[in-house]
């Protein structure tokens, strides 16, 4: 298979704008993120909307591609730079632009989801640990997963799935796996184009996830399950984080 990554990186993030500008050690978060994955795919691409961010690429050395301003997701983001480049590829996989620490693996682990030929899209997981507790299982912005015996997604939530009726919540992580969806994904080049032309569906609006619309549209999610932690940069604080796990002092 030939396989391509392409990177969405925008400048205008409400929580954090300009991140993938920021300093992380003695890199900027998006030449972190670029490296990271260089040389494990055929080829790898940043997809911006913003010329800083356009040259910021071009001067480290980084294949980049201007889009527009107006996509609604990431998704929409590597739709339009697919197109752009004008080369055919097997699968694109979508690397979030705010993850400096995605492990070659993860990656490996998103294609090898495509040796099933009935496989659309790919994702990853991790199952949260008796550790984590009660209130990371609770948490709305860690969306959870439910899998079928084939490990393909039946549905996402940011509600805790399964519900263990008659069971103490406190005792849920020690009764069930659950599984913390891992936002990576990875697409067959039909299946991209087809689920960035479907209109939003009642599901996604109602919890917004947009991987429920392409469930409801009747596309094959395959899951693979990953024991490493990433750590995504949202706001000033996780880039603090962040920091502290490549030893950095403030």
């Amino acid at each position: 298979m030939k396989i391509i990554g392409i990177i969405p990186a925008r400048y205008a993030s409400t929580r954090f704008p300009g991140k993938p500008l920021v300093m992380l050690g003695d890199k900027q978060i998006i030449e972190r993120v670029y490296r990271q994955v260089e040389g494990i795919l055929d080829e790898v691409v940043v997809a911006t909307d913003d010329k800083r961010i356009f040259d910021a690429v071009a001067a480290f050395g980084g294949k980049v591609v201007m889009t527009s301003t107006e996509h609604r997701s990431g998704t929409d983001r590597v739709m339009e730079a697919y197109s752009k480049l004008g080369e055919k590829y097997d699968v694109i996989v979508n690397i979030q632009g705010d993850e400096p620490f995605i492990q070659p693996e993860q990656i490996k682990q998103l294609c090898q989801c495509f040796n099933d030929d009935n496989v659309d899209i790919a994702t990853l997981v991790k199952p949260f640990t008796e550790d984590d507790g009660i209130a990371a299982l609770e948490n709305p912005n860690s969306p959870k997963v439910v899998l079928d015996n084939n490990m393909r997604a039946m549905y996402f939530s940011r509600s805790v799935i399964p519900y263990l009726r008659g069971v103490d919540k406190n005792e849920w992580l020690k009764k069930h796996t659950f599984y913390k969806h891992i936002g990576m994904y990875a697409y067959r080049a039909d299946a991209l184009q087809r689920i960035t032309s479907l209109p939003q569906s009642t599901l996604e609006l109602a919890e917004s996830l947009e991987q429920l619309r392409w469930i409801e549209n009747g596309l094959t999610i395959k899951v693979g399950v990953t024991q490493q932690e990433t750590i995504g940069i949202d706001t000033p604080e996780d880039l603090k984080r962040a920091e502290r796990f490549l030893g950095i002092k403030e």
